[in-house]
């Protein structure tokens, strides 16, 4: 399978290139060349499979030319080692609890992926210069990759994330775990640290020296695994009785994750249509209505995760649709959540159904609640546990918020960042101290 840019102007690439470079040479996104469709057979007998069966026959069809089968699945098993149950929230609305990851967050599943498969490049390349891997945060990605990565041989994590606009918990995770994981506390918002991250690997005194690449869902690697969730989401809502009239709603930020469900689409997975869940930051929703993409500075929100004004992975949505605009509509449909509407959802999804959000999963609720048409069913992706936002959950509902074990292990540790500006010429700095 060979990867090209989103802008067009950049060589194709191998699988391996794509994942260690993690940006093309012309600053757009690689996408595969093309996406396979998995035969009919495989969804009529899907709710039969194991979420590691699954996964599997997904992941030979994505990587399989260029992994060997026993390897790809080896790093599918050891990527997938914890559940990912589907939670009847109410009678048309299963909620996909993807936080059952080592850090309780989704975004566990695409990290550990590329971790494994990162070493399996590395393995096998002959370079023998560690590999620093660039990610940009705006809550759980720096959680989920510095605790993927954590003591992975010849790889450097740098986790850029905004000073004070994450929550506690998210920044213990990744700021307490010392060895191969720096936490860069970055003086601006999310949209600074994902451009400091950008500019690093057009720089070429630097990608000359350094071997750099990204976890963020910019890169294939991270991105490409989370389609596994929504193939297992089906099995399950349809062992439910539920998946007939599909409608898939994802709480959207950087778009990794939508890009990742609009793939499995193309994959053949039988869904209706897709939502994307916004907060306040509605960039996306307004290029719904007006077909104009407009980029603005992100504002902060309870739904910290998702406060991002340029979302990556709108590139790779116009490119899955031909850049066209009344295409996108008919597929994806939009929906805006403020603060206000966030604490109210928590506080009603609580007391009706005993169903406890965290603010990016009361975005969701938000945008599928009441909205659904006759015969629809809606599998919303509950994104992060709500204990990693315990001061807004406590006061939505009044009740006290249970710390997981594993949560609260990560609040014991020290804090160790470094703080940097938004200014280019620091982090290129920073970086050219490294080995």
């Amino acid at each position: 399978m060979k990867y090209y840019s989103t802008n067009g102007q950049a060589p194709l690439a191998s699988l391996e290139k794509a994942v260690i470079r993690g940006l093309a040479e012309d600053r757009g996104l690689y996408m595969p060349e093309r996406i396979p469709v998995l035969p009919e057979e495989f969804y009529q007998n899907i709710q039969t499979m194991t979420f590691q069966e699954i996964a599997c026959t997904v992941a030979d069809a994505l990587f399989g030319e260029d992994i060997p089968a026993e390897e790809l699945h080896r790093i599918v098993e050891e990527t997938l080692s914890f559940d990912c149950p589907v939670v009847p929230v109410t009678r048309s609305i299963g909620a996909l609890e993807l936080f059952h990851g080592p850090t309780l967050a989704f975004k566990d599943v695409g990290a550990r992926f590329m971790a494994r498969l990162l070493r399996h490049f590395t393995q096998h390349s002959g370079d023998p210069r560690t590999i620093h891997v660039l990610v940009a945060t705006s809550g759980d990605t720096g959680s989920a990759v510095a605790n993927g990565f954590l003591g992975v041989e010849g790889v450097c994590v740098h986790v850029l994330y905004p000073k004070g606009k994450v929550s506690p918990i998210q920044e213990c995770q990744f700021t307490t775990l010392g060895q191969n994981i720096t936490a860069l506390e970055v003086d601006g918002c999310f949209d600074d640290c994902q451009a400091l991250v950008k500019s690093a690997f057009m720089d070429a005194e630097l990608t000359e020296r350094l071997r750099l690449t990204s976890a963020n869902s910019i890169n294939v690697a991270r991105l490409l695994p989370q389609s596994f969730y929504y193939f297992h989401g089906y099995a399950q809502m349809k062992r439910l009785g539920l998946a007939g009239q599909l409608v898939v709603c994802v709480p959207s930020g950087n778009f990794g994750n939508l890009c990742a469900a609009l793939i499995a689409g193309r994959m053949g997975l039988p869904v209706k249509r897709f939502v994307a869940a916004n907060n306040a930051n509605q960039v996306f929703f307004d290029y719904l209505q007006t077909g104009k993409y407009t980029p603005r500075p992100s504002i902060p929100t309870l739904a910290n995760a998702m406060d991002v004004g340029d979302p990556s992975n709108f590139a790779r949505i116009f490119e899955l649709y031909g850049r066209d605009w009344q295409a996108i509509c008919g597929d994806i449909s939009g929906s805006v959540c403020d603060d206000t509407r966030i604490l109210a959802l928590i506080k009603q999804c609580r007391a009706q159904y005993g169903y406890l959000l965290d603010p990016h999963g009361a975005c969701g609720f938000d945008a599928v609640y009441h909205r659904l048409g006759r015969g629809e069913s809606a599998l919303l992706c509950e994104t992060a546990h709500p204990a990693k936002f315990k001061d807004t959950v406590e006061r939505a509902t009044g009740i006290p918020v249970d710390v997981p074990t594993r949560l609260a292990a990560f609040m014991q540790g020290t804090k160790q960042s470094v703080p940097i500006s938004k200014d280019y010429r620091e982090f290129k700095e920073y970086l050219s101290n490294l080995q």
